[in-house]
């Protein structure tokens, strides 16, 4: 008879399961080991960091064509599995539908400090909807059963926990029957539910005696950017994109102004202050502050999930239904107005910005300025490209110079916004979508935290991939660049070498000793080159590109507090403030509003 370990993974296949993300450790080798008798049933990635699983399970579902696949890791117990838990949290904030396997120390030693033990029903309980320990092989088929179930549907985190002496007792595929038995399956249909007529009239009737309408887009409506823009048509409505909503529509559209937020475009602010009409679909946007005064705009939302429906913005009528389903019912119920001119001046503002975007993208001063190697990649990837970013300064140029096209597939860590998944997502991507190329955008910090771990997992499996190419472009500024911005804008303070100032590594260096492509630029003019080199290689590649640190990410509005900030925090001692001066000013008070700049000059004299 098989064991326990066996039947897992068994049982992880009816799942549709064909790929796990792992360490293995004494705590779960008996699953590791099944793995290995499964002759390739299910396919064993051993990363280089359990962390790296964790994030990669989630980019995995993510990128995953089936919008039901399910994104798996693996690891051992106490060590191992609190290693899993920024990328499981990731996973949890994005809403992606992902299941987690930990051993655990033997059912006799549980409770007992026994080496590497932890409470991991405590720890993973506030990140999974669904966390069981398996304490007799009875209860493996439900309880394997029920946390795919619950991360499909719930699209969150569920964990199972296995105790090692489990992990290697017999298999009891099917209970004795008797009171308490349950007895599960492995079938399992996605919701599509609509909205009422009644809904979705009183949606169209707001959205109809609109004038100034503007669309909200978010994760909910990937897939759906046809019908997206078919509404932005008829209700002559201009589109802004949350950032995990990137790919939904591109920003090369003349009615969609790109991001909202610090990452987004002025166009974008402005838009949300202009309209009088606010259609939220598939977002629960965070940032109110961003949004339409309260009470100045009527709001009709559309999201899957109920408690979604004017969880941060009140929302005058909510659609609680699937974004394509919902977008096809309400269409028909929608008039096309004649009146262009709200549309017209909002293509005037995403025109204002590309010019310029595209200035201060193709300047010539060394170092060379960080939103360059964005607009190069911009004009050479491909249109099935699959392109990650990282948290920090890499996710500003990332939102504001790519533009997705074709069937292109973006994503970051959205509402967690961790450091490190930008190189994690590179890599899992290319187990999710052998075929296609996978680009990162990933800072110098954050490769230096766990990217460089990923190099070393892609060295290792990239010959398996139909498409052997995996690009990391690395901003290397020797800076935390997003916090050292942050300590200037929002608390005034200057740079802080000490906690700021990163060691120099040479990562284009790094990955030629790996075996793989490494290419370093310092001069602007030698970016575009770089990025043919690295998108024509026969394997993973690195293209370091040292950036200006001192080019600040100037949200698309400034708030005065935010503006004076900056400029105090240069005369308060910032040992790079006549960088800033020289480079970034002009920038600064570009971003501000005549009103602004003459209240900046009062307040500072």
């Amino acid at each position: 008879m098989a064991n326990v370990s066996d039947y897992i993974v068994q049982r992880i296949q009816e799942w549709g399961v064909d790929l796990v993300f792992g360490y293995p450790g004494d705590g779960i080798n008996g699953v590791v080991g099944a793995i290995d008798r499964s002759d390739g049933v299910v396919r064993f990635v051993q990363v280089a960091h359990e962390e790296l699983g964790s994030f990669g399970a989630c980019a995995y579902a993510k990128y995953h064509d089936d919008p039901d696949a399910v994104g798996v890791c693996l690891s051992t117990g106490g060590p191992g599995a609190a290693h899993l838990m920024v990328g499981l949290y990731d996973a949890k904030a994005d809403h992606q539908p992902v299941v987690a396997i930990v051993g655990q120390v033997a059912r006799r030693s549980i409770g007992g400090s026994y080496h590497q033990e932890l409470d991991l029903l405590t720890m993973f309980a506030g990140v999974a909807d669904y966390v069981v320990e398996v304490s007799t092989p009875a209860q493996v088929r439900q309880s394997v059963d029920r946390a795919f179930r619950t991360a499909l549907a719930d699209r969150t985190v569920a964990v199972v926990i296995l105790p090692s002496d489990v992990q290697e007792a017999d298999a009891v595929p099917t209970p004795e029957r008797s009171r308490g038995a349950i007895y599960t399956g492995t079938s399992y249909q996605r919701s599509a539910p609509l909205p009422s007529d009644e809904q979705l009239d009183a949606a169209a009737e707001i959205l109809n005696t609109g004038r100034k309408v503007a669309l909200l887009v978010g994760a909910g409506a990937l897939g759906e950017g046809d019908a997206v823009l078919e509404v932005a048509d008829r209700l002559g409505a201009g589109v802004v994109k949350a950032l995990l909503g990137k790919a939904v529509v591109s920003d090369d559209h003349p009615n969609v102004t790109g991001h909202l937020g610090l990452l987004g475009t002025r166009a974008s602010f402005e838009l949300m202050q202009g309209c009088d009409t606010l259609f939220m679909i598939g977002t629960s946007f965070p940032y109110a502050d961003w949004l339409p005064p309260d009470g100045a705009v009527r709001t009709v939302q559309v999201d899957i999930d109920a408690a979604q429906i004017g969880l941060h913005y009140p929302a005058d009528v909510g659609l609680v239904g699937d974004t394509g389903r919902t977008l096809a019912a309400l269409l028909p119920r929608l008039q096309r107005t004649d009146d262009r001119s709200f549309v017209d001046e909002v293509a005037t503002w995403r025109r204002r910005d590309d010019a310029i975007h595209e200035q201060r993208a193709l300047s010539d001063h060394t170092p060379i300025t960080p939103q360059r190697p964005f607009w190069e990649a911009n004009l050479r990837l491909p249109d099935d490209a699959v392109i990650s970013a990282d948290s920090g300064t890499s996710a500003n140029w990332f939102a504001r110079y790519i533009h997705p096209r074709g069937t292109q597939k973006t994503s970051v860590s959205g509402n967690l916004g961790s450091m490190v998944p930008g190189a994690a997502y590179a890599l899992a991507a290319k187990f999710a979508c052998p075929d296609r190329l996978s680009v990162g955008f990933v800072g110098d910090g954050a490769m230096q935290m766990l990217g460089i771990n990923a190099l070393i997992t892609a060295k290792h499996y990239y010959d398996t991939w139909d498409d052997p190419r995996m690009v990391l472009c690395v901003l290397n500024n020797g800076d935390l660049n997003q916090v050292t911005w942050e300590m200037r804008a929002m608390a005034g303070n200057p740079r802080f070498e000490g906690s700021q100032a990163l060691p120099e590594f040479p990562f284009a260096d790094y990955a030629e000793l790996l075996g793989l492509v490494g290419v370093r630029v310092e001069e602007p003019d030698a970016v575009g080159a770089a990025w043919d080199t690295v998108l024509a290689a026969d394997r993973p590649a690195v293209l370091e590109v040292m950036c200006d640190p001192n080019v600040p990410t100037v949200p698309g509005h400034l708030t005065i507090g935010e503006a004076t900030n900056y400029i105090e925090a240069l005369a308060k001692g910032d040992p790079d403030a006549a960088q800033v001066v020289l480079q970034s000013a002009r920038e600064l008070w570009e971003s501000a509003s005549g009103t602004m700049k003459a209240a900046i000059s009062e307040r500072l004299g």
